[in-house]
């Protein structure tokens, strides 16, 4: 039926893995609405000095000037570039990754004889990691179209440039000249850093959120909760995605070469791993964390209003669809 809905132990309704996915999407877009101008700044920041060493001449001097020369140099346009494919991304992504991860932490659970209804740490990463892979997978092509054109600047170009005029144009632009391996390029650094980012997101945000509801220092109903829980959950976000995310972006913008066997691979790096390896033996470690404010500005408040939309839009979904009587 179309409101199916599953029922756990307690006999609490829940959503539907469709619900879900449907509900973490639309969240999620109303995030990337206003976390997208940092992470302009940030795929721009990450690429700026790529394997030079002492980082070259700096077009952008830290987040915030990046923003500024971004609005002063291309406007609106280009504060919020690659936000139409953005949104197309955000609902396979984080749809995936919300609406996924309590089916497999369930799951998980009962293979190893426990409880679903425990909030088990192990159980909680490894299926934040499983579902942040999952939407990685399905999203790659429209991620990789983002970081492109999020690089792109008429004014101050910073690593390779590649103008496309839209989304279609560019998937068109690189079914021509890369074929169907240039939608599925950077996959593996894709699911490294999507996985590294979920396994903590969800399980962070879920273990604050029954901190503060367990020991009464907010209801569970509240906003200031979800607003509280998410903030915890976007710095941890951060912490550990950063130096995968900067391999990310250096994966999907590097300059592509043709091998005689007619093969295009990328000319920089072979795998995430050897990306961050030549990283740090070129830039140091610090290498690793370019943009890491941008990144910050960007993770936090959109971590913010993806879980924390989350949950009103799945509870006023509830009130709609089935009224009070859910809970």
């Amino acid at each position: 039926m179309l409101l199916e809905v599953l029922t756990m132990s307690t006999g609490v309704r829940q959503l539907s893995t469709t619900e879900g996915f449907l509900c973490g999407g639309l969240a999620a877009c109303i995030a990337v609405t206003i976390s997208n101008p940092a992470e302009v700044a940030k795929t721009r920041l990450q690429l700026q000095g790529e394997l030079v060493k002492g980082g070259g001449v700096k077009v952008y001097n830290n987040a915030f000037d990046a923003m500024i020369k971004t609005w002063r140099n291309e406007g609106i346009r280009g504060m919020q570039r690659g936000l139409g494919v953005a949104y197309a991304y955000q609902i396979p992504l984080n749809g995936s990754r919300l609406s996924f991860y309590e089916p497999f932490r369930r799951t998980i659970n009962r293979v190893f004889g426990w409880s679903s209804t425990d909030q088990i740490p192990i159980t909680s990463l490894v299926a934040g990691a499983a579902s942040g892979a999952v939407g990685a997978i399905i999203g790659n092509p429209l991620f990789l179209i983002k970081a492109r054109m999020q690089a792109y600047s008429p004014a101050l170009p910073i690593g390779t440039q590649r103008h496309y005029k839209n989304s279609f144009d560019a998937l068109a632009t690189i079914w021509r000249t890369e074929g169907i391996r240039g939608y599925v390029r950077g996959m593996d650094a894709a699911i490294l850093r999507t996985a590294m980012g979920s396994s903590v997101q969800l399980p962070t945000y879920n273990w604050t959120k029954n901190q503060l509801v367990g020991h009464a220092i907010l209801p569970g109903d509240s906003v200031w909760t979800f607003l509280a829980s998410s903030s915890v959950s976007g710095v941890c976000v951060c912490l550990v995605m950063q130096p995968a995310d900067t391999a990310l972006t250096r994966m999907y913008n590097q300059p592509t070469t043709k091998l005689p066997d007619g093969r295009v691979v990328g000319a920089l790096y072979k795998s995430p791993i050897d990306c961050l390896w030549r990283t740090v033996k070129t830039e140091g470690v610090l290498g690793w964390y370019k943009g890491s404010l941008a990144h910050f500005l960007r993770i936090t408040p959109h971590t913010i209003i993806t879980l924390t939309m989350n949950d009103v839009i799945r509870n006023l979904y509830k009130d709609l669809a089935w009224g009070r009587s859910y809970v």
